[in-house]
């Protein structure tokens, strides 16, 4: 029955082996979203209740720019490495972004890190079981 075969175009898969311009369009949307929301919040508590400046904006800007780019950059980077060094990697991002934003409040430097390496402890844990239970 070699006449009753499918004759639909294959998709490539998505992953380590081959992404689609759609994929990366998707994580550059993601990126750029998630960049807005940290600049946001990065220039409002750099704001201390005060009156919106063009200081607090950029400096929210620069922030989500620089957010968004090292997500994006790890988000492609990301299935070309291991599974156990692209979850540190993810975790050591996700602590390092939180501690910094923990110290913008103004608490000591032990309490940021503190914070800022359970954060990353749970994200690169979770990251980790995410990648090994849907590893190809």
């Amino acid at each position: 029955m070699a006449h009753a075969a499918s004759t639909a175009p294959r998709r490539r898969p998505y992953g380590p082996s081959g992404g689609t311009a759609h994929a990366a369009r998707n994580a550059l949307t993601r990126a750029l979203l998630m960049g807005l929301v940290y600049g946001f919040w990065a220039a409002f508590i750099e704001r201390q209740m005060g009156p919106v400046n063009t200081g607090n904006v950029f400096y929210g800007i620069l922030c989500g720019a620089l957010f968004a780019a090292v997500m994006f950059g790890l988000n492609r980077a990301g299935p070309r490495l291991q599974r156990e060094v692209r979850a540190a990697a993810y975790g050591a991002f996700a602590g390092i972004a939180v501690g910094y934003l923990h110290s913008l409040t103004g608490a000591s430097v032990l309490r940021s890190t503190v914070i800022g390496l359970f954060c990353g402890a749970g994200v690169g844990a979770a990251a980790f079981y995410r990648f090994y239970t849907h590893a190809p």
